[in-house]
């Protein structure tokens, strides 16, 4: 059976609107024929989500997502954005429980878990992120980190549910810091994790989980990381910046198919 990657950016806090619609272009015109068997999804902030759904839609198999939502549908949370505004601005997809979200704004696997329910309630995708620091990765309680993460943030969801998620695992010790985890490394806590997934859900839904490697896979590594058998795609932040970098990363999944 052939692979079926997702090749995700994540924007973060960078490339406004004025931005956004050139990327769109410029990929368009780079990218070539990326066959159904590799997905496209891009993540931008939440003031170009529009222009980016509009743009996105010269590229067949790109999706548009968000990097967060708020776990009620509307209310007075100022400065949040709920699950059904994502819907309007066209998206598909939702980063929840990224690094970057536990460790600034403290995010649990209770809230994390509530966010999932709402994207799920609401057609989105829920991209779920789960990842070690630096000081856990040395200890050698990773994969007790990440067990817990994965176990916690899937609390309550039934196999239909979880069949609809796409786990991210970030080596948060190698995320803007130009360092990455071997290949080795990343399919070693790759097939960790679908072990996790297989003890879960089963089997069955286990395998049709996509995982995606989320620390700085880049042009020169994607092919190598995207080989291992456990790694379903990238979740990529620098990388997917530019537009002739991200493509790299695509086609790098294309000629894996």
């Amino acid at each position: 059976m052939g692979r079926n990657y997702l090749i995700a950016g994540n924007w973060k806090m960078n490339s406004g609107s004025g931005k956004t619609a050139p990327f769109f272009n410029e990929l368009a015109k780079i990218i070539g024929d990326v066959p159904g068997q590799v997905e496209m999804l891009i993540c931008p902030p939440f003031v170009s989500l529009n222009e980016a759904a509009n743009a996105a839609k010269a590229i067949p198999g790109m999706h548009i997502g968000a990097q967060n939502l708020h776990f009620e549908n509307d209310g007075a949370y100022t400065g949040e954005i709920s699950a059904v505004m994502l819907k309007d601005a066209g998206c598909s997809h939702v980063i929840i429980g990224h690094s970057e979200r536990r460790e600034y704004f403290g995010e649990a696997e209770q809230v994390i878990g509530k966010k999932i329910a709402k994207a799920l309630e609401n057609g989105l995708t829920p991209v779920v992120c789960v990842g070690e620091v630096l000081d856990q990765r040395k200890s050698g309680d990773h994969f007790t980190v990440v067990e817990t993460q994965t176990r916690g943030a899937l609390a309550g969801f039934g196999d239909a549910e979880i069949a609809k998620i796409v786990i991210a695992y970030e080596p948060v010790w190698a995320i803007g810091t130009g360092e990455t985890a071997s290949p080795d490394q990343a399919q070693e806590m790759h097939a960790f994790i679908r072990k996790v997934l297989t003890e879960i859900t089963g089997k069955e839904v286990a395998s049709g989980i996509r995982i995606l490697y989320g620390g700085s896979m880049k042009p020169d590594n994607a092919a190598e990381l995207l080989a291992q058998t456990d790694v379903d795609g990238g979740l990529i932040g620098g990388a997917s910046l530019k537009p002739d970098s991200y493509a790299a990363i695509v086609q790098a999944a294309t000629k894996l198919i």
